[in-house]
Order: structure tokens, then C-alpha cells, then sequence
């Protein structure tokens, strides 16, 4: 579809009146007010807030920010606002290992042992470098730990001390039979690229890729540093919003460390369609898929009959950081791009991108449903878990197509209420929600989690068996369930 572009400026009228600057089709153009309308739903229903970058056949048709960089400040989201990426760092840590490959000085069957000498040799001499670019080598994810970030996250490491201490487990799994989403995994890849080039990850990453692809937005995000246009981090509360809890950058490193703008994730699109920083056999390895079509920092798939785009290859990437979450989607055969940043998490991205993409190919995207967590929680502030499990009954009764009641909203109240303290109105809501959903293993892992935290040891351990009874392949669950019933 074709579009005249040009910059558009509107005010924005609500809670809080602001301009946004929209880079968009003709204003009478229906295919971006359709996104525009549809993106302003979500913004109303589900607390998004940040910005949108999309291009269409190797053109940017749409780009607007919704929502405040800083709430304080009343300062809004725009196009060149710096978010921070969580994962989608990975796919430019994978970028600098082929790169090293190319020079020769990392071989893709070499061990990690052969690079990280400090590394146990035990289980590095057993795990591949592409068995850590694809989530294969079975060394235990740090953030898999539930007492990881209350202890650990707020502390600075040297890269060394804490691949020693926190990326050395035992293996899960023998390395190449199992995929598990490993953000040590990538830690150590930092690790590594910093050895054999001698050179820190930053120097490396602003010499391979920011600055070949004058990418001056982008970086890695520091704290102390006086960063420009730099979105601050929220995520919701019981009763509304707060700020996100703090995360020294030194412990996401290579795994979640960067920060970026929709505008430079757009060039760096651009250069994954040509042969600029990689050759091409080479970047043809890093969009090849292995276990659980996960490549190398990228997943691959071929979107399925009944969703917009269907049979396009679509390759993607999530991330998830205190007070931020983005997504990636390329379609690759049209030529095309989704990016959004969200700097108040909440609302399901994945959701919003499939909107997106329906309007692109010309169909009617679903309409956004409200967050149970917005008035369920105010509901459990006032009167209680069992008050609210009266309210969703009700509201499912009356209002079914008005909200999102998928097993996932629940888990996000539970979650929610187990960080302030609230223990018993999280095990009502979670189990209310295996009451709603008994087949589905994210309910159990939840529920099992929530008496975990209460102490209830027997409780936890019959729902953690529940959810590897539905999903033997549940390694959290396994993970969880070996450790308290040994201790």
C-alpha cells in the first residue's frame, strides 16, 4: 500500500493534554488513522505508553510516540525517545559473536571453555558457542531464580565475578537436546567477546554497529550517565502507577543492557537487508532456525493461516526490563517493520503488532480489551482478594467481551500482589485462576509460586507437579519443584 508521508503534529487530549509529533500518511489517509485509532485504544485501555515505528516495503509509513518519557516532568513520548531494550539485545550480541566469527577468532563448534579459561571446565568444555547464541547449552538462566532480582539486582558485578557466581550452575540439560530461554547464556557470550578481543562490549558494540550504521541513539545504557531524551520507567501498581524498581545495568549486560530509539532499531533493520556488517553466508546463520525456531537472538516463524500476514516469515524478538518492555517484528518478504517501546508495561505488545499488521494487509483488527489488573486491583485495596473474585465473576458475566479474562491477566494480579506483600489475596486470585483455566500450566506455575513465597511448601509442590503433569517440558517448573524438595 502507498503513502505520502509527512509530519504531523497533534494535541492529545485526556488525563494529560500534550503535542505528539506523529510522522505519518496524509491525515485523510485512512490506513494511519486506523493505526492511530487503534494504538489510542490501547493507550486508554491497557496504560500503554511509548512509541511506534512502522515501515512498509522498505519505507517508514507511520512513527508516533503516545503517552509520557517522564510522568514527573510531564515530558511525552516521541519517536526519538531512548527506551531500554531488555532482550532485544541479544540479537545485537549475537551480531558482534558472528562478527568475531568472521575474523576467526570464535568458531561456532568451539567450546566455551576454549574462550572463558576462568569458566568450570567441566560443563564448558561440553557447551558449544551456537548452543549458547540458541538457548541449547543447559546452564541454568540467573533470572530464573524467584529471589533474584529482591537480592541480587540493585548490586554492581565485574563481568568475571558474576559469571562465577551466577552463570556457572550445574546444567539443566544435556547441552543440544533442550531449548531454555538462558539469559546467562548471553551474559557469557558478553564475557567472551570481551576476552578474545580484548576490548569491553560497549567499545565493541559502538565499533561494529552503532557506528558503521550511525546509530547515535543507541547505546549501552549506563545510570549515572546525563543521557538525552532518555524515557524513565514505570510499571502499574494495585492503585495506578509508580516507578519501576532500580536495576544495575552491569547485571542484564549482554543478555538486556542496551537502550534505543524506533528510529535506529528502523536502520538497523535496513542493514539486516543488506551485507553491511556481516557477509552474507554468515547472517544467513543468525536467522536460522534451531530448537523451538530460535535462531541466533532472533526467533523465526511463519505466521499461520487466520493472522494477518499469514505465511510471511515473520523474524522477532521480545524484551522485558524493569519498567520497559519492546517488540520486534520483521516481515521479511514485505520488506517491512513493527517496533514498540513501552515504558509503562501492561499492555500485550504481541497483541498490538497483530493489530497493526491486520491493518497493513487490509483487515479489521480486534478491538483492545481493559487490563483486569487496573480494577481488580483497586478492588483487593479496598476489600479484599475474595472482593475481587466477586468482581471478575461479575464483570464476566456482564461485560465478557470488555476485558481480557485470559489466564495471563490473573497471573499478572497474583504476580502483582505477591510484590506487595499480599499473600493470601494473590493464592485467592491464582486460584481462581486454575478454577478458570485447569489445563493451563501458566495458572499452576503461578499458583505453585504464590505458596512457594507464603511458605506453603506441601501446596507448592502438589501445583508445580500439576503444571509438569500438563507440560512435562516446564524446565522453571523443574527447576522449582527439585529445589524445594530437597531443601
Amino acid at each position: 500500500m502507498k503513502m505520502k508521508s509527512r509530519i504531523v503534529c497533534v494535541l492529545l487530549l485526556g488525563l494529560v493534554g500534550q503535542i505528539s509529533c506523529a510522522y505519518a500518511a496524509d491525515p485523510a489517509d485512512k490506513t494511519s488513522k486506523q493505526i492511530d485509532t487503534l494504538i489510542s485504544q490501547y493507550a486508554d485501555c491497557c496504560s500503554f505508553t511509548g512509541s511506534i515505528l512502522i515501515s512498509e516495503h522498505n519505507r517508514v509509513v507511520f512513527k508516533k510516540g503516545y503517552g509520557l518519557a517522564n510522568r514527573e516532568w510531564n515530558i511525552p513520548n516521541a519517536p526519538d525517545v531512548k527506551f531500554r531494550l531488555g532482550s532485544i539485545t541479544k540479537q545485537f550480541t549475537s551480531m558482534l559473536v558472528m562478527q568475531q566469527v568472521a575474523k576467526g577468532s570464535i568458531k561456532l563448534d568451539g567450546h566455551l571453555s576454549d574462550y572463558l579459561p576462568y569458566y568450570r571446565q567441566d560443563t564448558g568444555s561440553k557447551i558449544s558457542i551456537s548452543q549458547l547464541l540458541s538457548h541449547t547449552s543447559g546452564i541454568p538462566s540467573y533470572t530464573d531464580d524467584p529471589k533474584f532480582f529482591s537480592d541480587v539486582s540493585r548490586n554492581y558485578y565485574a563481568v568475571e565475578d558474576f559469571v562465577k557466581k551466577y552463570c556457572s550452575g550445574d546444567l539443566q540439560f544435556e547441552p543440544g537436546t533442550k531449548f531454555h530461554y538462558d539469559n546467562s547464556g548471553y551474559f557469557i557470550l558478553g564475557a567472551i567477546l570481551e576476552h578474545v578481543s580484548g576490548k569491553s562490549y560497549e567499545a565493541l558494540l559502538k565499533e561494529g554497529i552503532l557506528v558503521p550504521l550511525a546509530m547515535k541513539d543507541s547505546g549501552y545504557d549506563h545510570y549515572a550517565d546525563i543521557l538525552p531524551k532518555r524515557a524513565a520507567g514505570y510499571q502499574l501498581d494495585l492503585a495506578g502507577v509508580e516507578n519501576a524498581p532500580y536495576l544495575d545495568m552491569s547485571i542484564p549486560f549482554a543478555a538486556g543492557s542496551l537502550y534505543s530509539t524506533v528510529e535506529d532499531l528502523y536502520k538497523w533493520d535496513q542493514a539486516l537487508h543488506a551485507d553491511k556488517l556481516l557477509p552474507g553466508d554468515l547472517k544467513q546463520k543468525l536467522f536460522t532456525p534451531n530448537l523451538e525456531n530460535y535462531a541466533y537472538g532472533w526467533f523465526i516463524r511463519t505466521i499461520p493461516a487466520g493472522e494477518p500476514g499469514a505465511g510471511q516469515t515473520m523474524i522477532t524478538h521480545g524484551g522485558g526490563i524493569n519498567g520497559f518492555n519492546t517488540l520486534e517484528q520483521r516481515l521479511v518478504g514485505d520488506h517491512s517493520l513493527i517496533v514498540i517501546f513501552n515504558n509503562t508495561p501492561g499492555a500485550s505488545l504481541d497483541e498490538m503488532a497483530k493489530g497493526i499488521r491486520a491493518i497493513l494487509y487490509m483487515q479489521q483488527p480486534a478491538i483492545p480489551k481493559r487490563m483486569l489488573v487496573r480494577d481488580l486491583g483497586l478492588t483487593v485495596v479496598a476489600g479484599g482478594g475474595d472482593a475481587a473474585v466477586a468482581q471478575y465473576r461479575e464483570l464476566k458475566r456482564t461485560n465478557p467481551d470488555g476485558y481480557n479474562f485470559n489466564e495471563r491477566a490473573l497471573a499478572q494480579l497474583g504476580s502483582l500482589l505477591l510484590q506487595k506483600g499480599r499473600n493470601s489475596d494473590a493464592i485467592t486470585i491464582l486460584k481462581l485462576n486454575v478454577e478458570e483455566y485447569p489445563k493451563s500450566t501458566i495458572a499452576y506455575d503461578s499458583l505453585a509460586d504464590a505458596y512457594a513465597h507464603d511458605g506453603q511448601k506441601p501446596q507448592a509442590i502438589a501445583n508445580y507437579h500439576k503444571s509438569l503433569e500438563l507440560d512435562p517440558k516446564d524446565q522453571t517448573a523443574t527447576d522449582r519443584l527439585k529445589d524445594l524438595e530437597q531443601n
